[in-house]
């Protein structure tokens, strides 16, 4: 159950069925310290307002089972860069409910991919991308939760596959402190940023910390990759059964700098979860094990 004297702050993506304090329950099951969650169904538009009984459960469960933080996750249909008016002020809308579902629950972090410029140039993308960010944090004045930028494969018209966009868009945003960064080792990887070897993560970690710093650092998402070093493409495997290797992962887990980052697994489940079971078991005797000098 991974109950261990130093929390690991390990954990994974939860489901939310039947209300989203269940996803406690399910965080418990595999010894989870934190969890990532949806606020509200991946793949809708709206959703039912949240009632104070649902947020005070959610809150219960969060303290019976002493998981945190928690992590959240937007919806997929969303794109902040969208060029087309119509789904540019669904995805604001949405993002902005999001937000407040967040700001109810005492949720801290908000990750989202960017956005795809869909046509219209990555130039172009980061503007509109930075616009919504403004618009969304005009509204959310006061507001504890932060917008996560999360790195991205680079698959299609995403933006976020380079370390220049993110900040790029931190920057734009006017609100610096309102904005911080999940690094995916999946799409960093599929990016291009090789974090395979001792030596090949070093240098992608201190060209993060050149380009955008350390400290923006919020969440790490611990996913191996199906496909190789700069393919673009967004698949995520288990964790040393990929591209990127379980040396990687090793490093992560070891790294004194990342020790109260939440790390997230975004693998596949499997039967009733269980792969998440022998991924977790596997990172966290990573953790564990003597570093080499």
């Amino acid at each position: 159950m991974g109950n261990s004297k130093q929390k690991l702050y390990l954990g994974a993506h939860m489901s939310i069925a039947g209300g989203v304090f269940n996803a406690f329950g399910h965080g418990e099951e595999f010894g989870c310290d934190t969890i990532q969650i949806f606020v509200k169904s991946s793949n809708q538009w709206k959703a039912k307002p949240l009632t104070d009984e649902e947020v005070q459960k959610f809150k219960e469960e969060q303290k019976r089972t002493g998981i945190k933080p928690v992590v959240a996750h937007d919806s997929y249909l969303i794109n902040l860069g969208s060029p087309d008016p119509a789904l540019l002020e669904k995805s604001r809308k949405s993002f902005l409910m999001e937000m407040e579902r967040c700001e109810r629950l005492g949720i801290s972090y908000l990750v989202t991919h960017p956005g795809s410029h869909m046509g219209i140039g990555e130039k172009e993308g980061i503007n509109k991308i930075a616009e919504s960010i403004i618009w969304l944090l005009e509204r959310t004045d006061g507001f504890a939760v932060k917008i996560v930028l999360e790195t991205t494969a680079g698959q299609g018209t995403n933006l976020g596959y380079k370390f220049e966009q993110i900040a790029a868009l931190i920057e734009k945003s006017r609100k610096p402190e309102k904005l911080m960064v999940c690094f995916d080792t999946c799409h960093a990887f599929a990016a291009g940023y090789d974090i395979s070897t001792l030596e090949s993560y070093e240098k992608t970690f201190e060209e993060f910390r050149r380009i955008i710093g350390l400290k923006k650092l919020a969440v790490l998402h611990l996913n191996d990759s199906k496909k190789g070093l700069g393919s673009k493409v967004d698949r995520h495997e288990h964790i040393g059964q990929g591209m990127i290797g379980k040396g990687a992962f090793k490093l992560i887990m070891q790294d004194s700098r990342f020790k109260t980052i939440p790390k997230i697994l975004e693998t596949p489940k499997g039967n009733d979860g269980r792969m998440d079971d022998v991924n977790l078991s596997l990172l966290r005797r990573f953790a564990r094990s003597k570093k080499k000098k």
